[in-house]
């Protein structure tokens, strides 16, 4: 699929959507893995991105990575985790256009990175390049994560949106809501499914 023509996109969130957070036991919070034995996808991630590659959408990370400036670990941690799950993607096929980390925070102590910034979610700077670079078509388009900067940067990109959380929390301001990364699959799915049956006139009797 080249970028010569009008594309789609799945732009996804990456923490809590494609791998598991880490519960840090001196914080109480839930964090980005720091280390390559932390990193542990979900048991449908695999599956369900394969449904997207195989459905021709472009697929996208956008993540938010604060914790090198946060001064909780190294930006080195930080790429050896993404470089591990590059390894994980390769091996099973998957192809990801790009990767977008914002590593900055407002309220850092790094102080090159503790800045305010337009890649940091809810802002939208890297979902509108990539939008732009690769001819995506909004409206065909979807952004799916686990936190309100996601569905917000989703809608002000133009996006639609699905909010997944475990809980089956609701989230007002997206199109979608969903436990986990395989029914988000199944949703877009259904949806593509009804609109190629409206294309070739198929109907429910």
């Amino acid at each position: 699929m080249g970028i010569d023509k009008i594309n789609k996109a799945v732009f996804l969130d990456r923490d809590g959507v494609i791998n598991e957070p880490v519960y840090n036991h001196k914080t109480g919070e839930l964090e980005p893995p720091h280390d390559i034995k932390d990193l542990k996808l979900y048991d449908w991630t695999i599956e369900s991105l394969k449904r997207f590659q195989n459905m021709d959408y472009l697929m996208f990370v956008v993540s938010n990575q604060p914790d090198y400036a946060k001064g909780k670990t190294t930006l080195e941690n930080l790429r050896n985790v993404h470089n591990e799950l590059i390894k994980i993607f390769d091996k099973n096929d998957l192809m990801f256009r790009e990767y977008f980390y914002c590593y900055h925070h407002p309220e850092g102590i790094i102080p090159e990175y503790s800045i305010k910034c337009d890649c940091r979610k809810p802002a939208n700077a890297n979902v509108i390049r990539a939008i732009n670079n690769y001819n995506i078509n909004r409206n065909h388009s979807w952004f799916i994560g686990d936190r309100d900067s996601d569905i917000i940067c989703g809608k002000n990109s133009g996006l639609k949106t699905i909010f997944i959380n475990e809980k089956n929390l609701n989230h007002n301001l997206a199109d979608y809501n969903v436990k986990n990364l395989q029914e988000a699959a199944e949703i877009i799915s259904q949806i593509k499914n009804l609109k190629n049956d409206t294309k070739s006139g198929k109907t429910e009797n």
